[in-house]
This record gives structure tokens, sequence and C-alpha cells, in this order.
């Protein structure tokens, strides 16, 4: 979500509690676009979403609720054009459903707080978990880590 933009009381962090807003409710908190993705279950362009190539470090959240899903070092290089991550920070991060839409058997991805749609997950992934997650850039936040956090990770990949 842009700087700057209301995000609404919903929007944590920290709080694990469920979000169940009617939709009339999300509208009046999100830009269009986040409604877009996140209610009617819309897609960005390929390789047009501002995280598709990004290699900073830090961690995305939920545009919607702020709920923490994916950290930096689970991204991958997919070529598909969206983000693609091997597995969230937690397993409550997401939760999934089916979806046959056209035409097609898939594995929606919904944030675990507010069952925002994400995108979706595949079994062509590499290791560790063999999965791909496929989620749309305009769901996600970032918050890049701080300087403190980058450095601690650099010295557990020099102990590896």
């Amino acid at each position: 979500m842009e700087e700057g933009k209301k995000k609404g009381e919903v929007y944590s962090h920290s709080d694990t509690s469920k979000v169940n807003l009617t939709d009339d409710e999300w509208k009046k908190i999100l830009p269009p676009e986040v409604y877009n993705i996140a209610r009617e279950k819309g897609t960005e362009w390929a390789f047009t979403g501002k995280y598709w190539n990004s290699n900073e470090k830090g961690t995305y959240y939920c545009a919607a609720c702020g709920h923490p899903l994916f950290v930096s070092n689970a991204k991958f290089e997919s070529s598909c054009g969206w983000p693609s991550f091997f597995e969230p920070v937690a397993k409550a991060s997401v939760i999934y459903a089916p979806d046959n839409s056209h035409g097609m058997h898939r594995t929606e991805v919904l944030c675990g707080r507010c069952r925002s749609h994400l995108g979706h997950v595949f079994d062509d992934g590499p290791p560790p978990t063999g999965l791909r997650y496929c989620i749309n850039s305009v769901i996600l936040d970032f918050e890049q880590a701080t300087e403190a956090d980058k450095q601690y990770s650099e010295k557990g990949k020099e102990k590896e």
C-alpha cells in the first residue's frame, strides 16, 4: 500500500485476531487496486508489480490487514512475473482454498488473518518445500530489514 494512505483500524503487524469485514467496509478502507485483488480475486499483469524482481531484504505483509506473510529469504526468481516465495513466514500466515475458475485446477492462497486473496501456490518451486507461492505485488506491503537485522543475517550466513 502506498505510503501515507489510510490503512484502517484493522491494519496491524502484530494483531493476530481474525478480521471479518463486509465488502462495503473493505471498500471504504482499501485503495481500488488493493480491493480488486483482495476482495474480487483480481490479478495484476505479469512483470508489472513493484516486487516481482525486488531483491531487498525484509518482510512482506498483507496490504489489507498488515499480517506478516513472507520474508525475503524465502523469495526466489521464478520467471513467472510475480513475486515468488517457497514458504510463508508461519503456517498460520496463509490459508488455502480450491480454485477451479478459468477452467484450471489451482490452489488459492489467502491471508490467514483477513482472508484476502493473495495469489496461488504451485508444486513446482525450489527446495526445501518444492512450492511456489505466486503472489500479487499489489496485495503486499514491504518493510525493509533494519541494518542490524541485515548484519545478523550476514553473520549467520558466514557460519554456514
